[in-house]
């Protein structure tokens, strides 16, 4: 038999980079470049200067707005995506962060600087040509709610 060499056991004389799996025009490319191109002093404020190392909020971020663009919202999902996906372990870097840590990053450091941030998009996007400034689109959708027949929400 004549078979591709695999030895799980087997340590690499180097190691893989993940750089080299992910497409170049892989969506987790243009959420890190988009992330690269912001100005994150807003949200390094939140954070205090003493203490243990906190995990850099760029990373955190990325991952965040990776996870949101896939419709993955649970903390536990993000934080097994972390261990287990590629384009996650390519964002962070392969640091493994916790669901706890997720969801205090959300809730604490991010909420606070979310406008300034989502504004820095919506701006970049229009620079870009991306979008424009002179369009409003609303959701005029109506869904019956609970409490009656002819309650809508």
């Amino acid at each position: 038999m004549n078979f591709r060499n695999y030895n799980q056991r087997q340590t690499a004389l180097f190691q893989h980079s993940f750089d080299d799996l992910i497409p170049i025009s892989h969506p987790v490319r243009v959420v890190d470049q988009v992330v690269e191109q912001l100005n994150p002093q807003g949200l390094i404020k939140t954070y205090k200067k003493e203490g243990n190392p906190s995990y850099h909020p760029k990373m955190l971020l990325t991952v965040i707005l990776y996870s949101y663009m896939i419709n993955t919202y649970s903390s536990r999902k993000i934080e097994q995506a972390l261990r287990e996906n590629i384009n996650f372990m390519w964002l962070s870097l392969m640091t493994i962060v916790d669901h706890n840590t997720v969801n205090r990053f959300r809730s604490n450091k991010l909420q606070k600087s979310f406008k300034e941030i989502f504004k820095q998009v919506f701006l970049m996007l229009a620079d870009q040509g991306l979008i424009t400034l002179k369009q409003i689109y609303t959701d005029s959708n109506k869904i019956e709610a609970q409490a009656g027949k002819y309650t809508f929400v």
